[in-house]
C-alpha cells in the first residue's frame, strides 16, 4: 500500500490528541499502573442485562466489581443478580431505574447493553454523573446522536470503550488481516467485502399482555409509544423462553424504532475492521447507493407505512464510494466476514478463520516483528474489558474509540436511509451531512419522547 495511504488508527489517534479531542491509549503505557490491591478494583454496574449485557459482565469478573445491575424486566434482573453473586460472592444491587446507579458515587463505571434506541441518554447521563463508560455496538441509532457523545467524551474527560469487541479479541484474526495490508501483502486495497448475513421477515405480530415483570413504557424510552406485540410461540433458550416474533425483547434489532437491521449489528463490527484496515476511521464515504434491496413491509417517505411487522431490511447489496477509490460491498449475501481485494492478492477473515494465499506464504515470509502489536498500538489486551480498564488507570481512551466508531458507523446509517429513501446519497465526510438532499438529512437525528429527553 502506497505510504499515502497507510494513515493508522495510532496516526489519526495522535493528531486529534494534539487537538485536544482525545488521547492514546498504549497498552504497554498502562503497565506502569495498575491495582495492587482487591480495595483497588474498580466498581463496575450493568444497564441492560439480557444477551450482551451477561456477556460483558461475565468476562469482567476478573477485572472489576459489580456492585449493581439495572433492567427494566424484572425477571431478567433477577436471574442476572443471582448470577453475578455467584460468581463473586457478593449480590449486587438491582434497579429497574438506571439513574439510581448513575447517582451511586461508589460505581466508577457502567457497562451499557439496553437495546440501542436507549445507548444515546444513558450514555451521555453516565458521563455527566462522572461515570466512565463501556457500550455495547452500535454506539448510537442516529448519526447526530454519535456527534453528541463525542462532544460530551471531551467535555466531561470519561474514558468510552464501545463494543466492537473484534479490535481485541477472535484470536487476533483481525489485527492480523490489518497487518498483512499495511505490510503490502495484497499490494494496493481496490476493493472490501463485508458479509454481514440478512434479517427475516415476520408475519403480523398481534397486539398482546405485556409480560408480567417487564416495565414495557420504560422499555420504548425515547422511542415512539406504541402497543406491545408478540406471539404466543417462544423462542427457547433464554431463560424459560421470550416471544419468537415480538417488537421487544430479541427481536429490537429488527425495527428502525430501536435499531438499525443487520447494517448496526455486524455492520458494526466488520465495516469497523474495513475501515480500520483502510485508514479511513477519521473520515468516511463520498456515496452510498444501495444496488438491490428487499425491505419486508411498504415504506413511504422513509417511513414504514404499518406497524405490525418487522421493518429492517432483509437482504441487501450496497456500494460504498470510500477514499483513494475503494469500493466497499456491504452484502447479505455469502460468508459472514471481510474479503479484502488487492492488486497482488486477496484474503478472506472472520471469527473463525483467516483463509487465502497472503495467510498461507506467512509461513515462508512472515510478518515483521511486532506488527500485530504496531496494529494495536501495544500488547494486545486479554480482552476488551482489561483494554478499556487499562484506559481508566492511564486516562486515556481505549481500542475501540467514539470518534473512529462513529465514522464507521455513519455508513451503516447512510445504507439504511438509502435503503429507506430507495436512493443513493452523497455524503461530505468534512460536514458529516448528505449533500443536496434535505428530506434524507432529517433521517441523522430523531426526536426523543418526551419525558425521555436527555438530561443535560
Amino acid at each position: 500500500m502506497p505510504a499515502s495511504r497507510q494513515t493508522s488508527r495510532r496516526q489519526f489517534l495522535q493528531g486529534m490528541a494534539a487537538t485536544g479531542a482525545v488521547s492514546i491509549l498504549l497498552p504497554s503505557a498502562s503497565r506502569a499502573f495498575g491495582y495492587e490491591s482487591p480495595n483497588e478494583r474498580p466498581v463496575f454496574a450493568t444497564i441492560g442485562l439480557r444477551n450482551q449485557g451477561w456477556a460483558i459482565t461475565s468476562k469482567s469478573f476478573k477485572f472489576a466489581d459489580f456492585a449493581a445491575l439495572a433492567d427494566v424486566d424484572s425477571n431478567v434482573l433477577g436471574d442476572n443478580v443471582e448470577k453475578v453473586k455467584k460468581s463473586q460472592g457478593k449480590a449486587p444491587d438491582s434497579y429497574k431505574d438506571y439513574r439510581k446507579v448513575l447517582d451511586r458515587k461508589d460505581i466508577d463505571a457502567v457497562m451499557i447493553a439496553t437495546p440501542d434506541h436507549w445507548h444515546t441518554k444513558i450514555a451521555v447521563e453516565a458521563m455527566l454523573a462522572g461515570k466512565d463508560v463501556y457500550c455495547e455496538k452500535p454506539l448510537t441509532l442516529t448519526i447526530d446522536e454519535g456527534k453528541l457523545i463525542e462532544k460530551m467524551v471531551k467535555q466531561t474527560g470519561r474514558v468510552f470503550q464501545v463494543g466492537t469487541m473484534q479490535r481485541t479479541e477472535s484470536g487476533q484474526r483481525f489485527l492480523q488481516a490489518i497487518a498483512l495490508i499495511r505490510a503490502g501483502r495484497i499490494g494496493t486495497v481496490q476493493k472490501v467485502t463485508c458479509g454481514i448475513n440478512g434479517m427475516e421477515a415476520s408475519p403480523v405480530i398481534p397486539e398482546a399482555p405485556v409480560p408480567e415483570g417487564l416495565d414495557y413504557d420504560f422499555w420504548l424510552g425515547p422511542a415512539p409509544q406504541v402497543h406491545y406485540r408478540a406471539l404466543p410461540e417462544l423462542r427457547q433458550g433464554y431463560g424459560g423462553g421470550v416471544p419468537l416474533y415480538s417488537n421487544c425483547h430479541y427481536s429490537f434489532r429488527n425495527w428502525h424504532e430501536y435499531s438499525g437491521g443487520k447494517l448496526t449489528d455486524w455492520g458494526a463490527h466488520h465495516v469497523d475492521i474495513a475501515c480500520w484496515a483502510l485508514g479511513a476511521t477519521d473520515t468516511g464515504p463520498s456515496k452510498v447507493a444501495p444496488i438491490e434491496y428487499s425491505l419486508p413491509v411498504e415504506y413511504k417517505d422513509g417511513w414504514p407505512t404499518v406497524n405490525d411487522q418487522y421493518n429492517a431490511a432483509t437482504s441487501f447489496k450496497i456500494r460504498v464510494d470510500m477514499p483513494n477509490d475503494v469500493e466497499m460491498i456491504i452484502t447479505s449475501e455469502g460468508d459472514n466476514g471481510i474479503l479484502f481485494e488487492g492488486t497482488t492478492g486477496r484474503f478472506f477473515v472472520n471469527r473463525g478463520k483467516i483463509t487465502g494465499k497472503p495467510v498461507e506464504d506467512l509461513k515462508d515470509n512472515p510478518l515483521p516483528e511486532g506488527a500485530i502489536e504496531e496494529v494495536y498500538g501495544g500488547p494486545v489486551a486479554e480482552n476488551h474489558t482489561a483494554n478499556f480498564i487499562d484506559g481508566m488507570k492511564s486516562r486515556k481512551q481505549p481500542i475501540s474509540d467514539v470518534w473512529s466508531h462513529n465514522r464507521m458507523l455513519e455508513i451503516c446509517h447512510l445504507s439504511n436511509i438509502a435503503m429507506r429513501l430507495g436512493r443513493e446519497l452523497n455524503w461530505d465526510p468534512a460536514k458529516r451531512e448528505i449533500v443536496g438532499d434535505a428530506q434524507a438529512n432529517s433521517f441523522l437525528s430523531r426526536e426523543n419522547r418526551k419525558g425521555f429527553e436527555i438530561n443535560m
